[in-house]
Formats: C-alpha cells, structure tokens, sequence
C-alpha cells in the first residue's frame, strides 16, 4: 500500500514528505508503547501511534519505520517533526482514533506484523 492510500484512506493530512507519498507500507502497527514497537514491528512498516515526542521518531529510525501516522488528531511539536525531516521520516495525521485507523487499513488490504511471512 502507498502512503498515498494510506492518506486517502485515513483521510490524513501530511505533515512533511509530501514528496514520499508514493512509498510503499508492507505492514502497519498501532502501538503506543514504543518498547513493544521494538519488539514486534517488521522494516517497511507505518506505525500509528498517538505519541508525539522525538523517541517516536527514534524509535522509527532503530526499527526500520517506513512512516509514522499520528491518530486522534495528535500533533507533533517543531522539534519532532525537525527531527523526522532529518532523517527523511514521513509524518502523517489522522483525526481517526487507533483502533478505527488501523481497521481501515486492514480492512483495504495492509496486513498486519504477525501476518507478514517475508
């Protein structure tokens, strides 16, 4: 799935990467514990999450995140995005809640991190 259905389907707006929106997504996740992020997320992800700080975007970088989709209309303050932008990190945001994010998503064919047999 491209980011760009990602953001049609979530009916996200694009906070920076605007340019990526042609990324392909192999899986999502929706974590909010970035521990568990570590410890179940696959490379080529997008993680949904309604945490804003900078160790989001750490954690994308340590996991091999391809994109961050930020739900319940969360947004992430300068620095966060500062450091996204530096590490070439599409960010996105949704007004959908998780679960209602993630659904949709499942629902329009991204499967999940324990479905994925790469």
């Amino acid at each position: 799935m491209t980011l760009e259905e990602v953001k049609e389907i979530l009916k996200a707006e694009v906070i920076i990467g605007s340019n990526n929106l042609q990324m392909e997504v192999r899986m999502g996740c929706g974590c909010d514990l970035m521990s568990d992020v570590l410890a179940f997320i696959k490379p080529d992800s997008i993680l949904l999450t309604g945490l804003t700080n900078t160790q989001v975007i750490r954690t994308a970088e340590m996991a091999d995140i391809k994109a961050v989709c930020f739900v319940r209309g969360k947004k992430p303050d300068a620095e966060t995005i500062r450091l996204a932008e530096s590490k070439g990190l599409p960010l996105l945001m949704t007004q959908l809640p998780m679960f209602e994010s993630c659904g949709q998503l499942y629902k329009n064919g991204l499967i999940g991190c324990s479905e994925y047999k790469g």
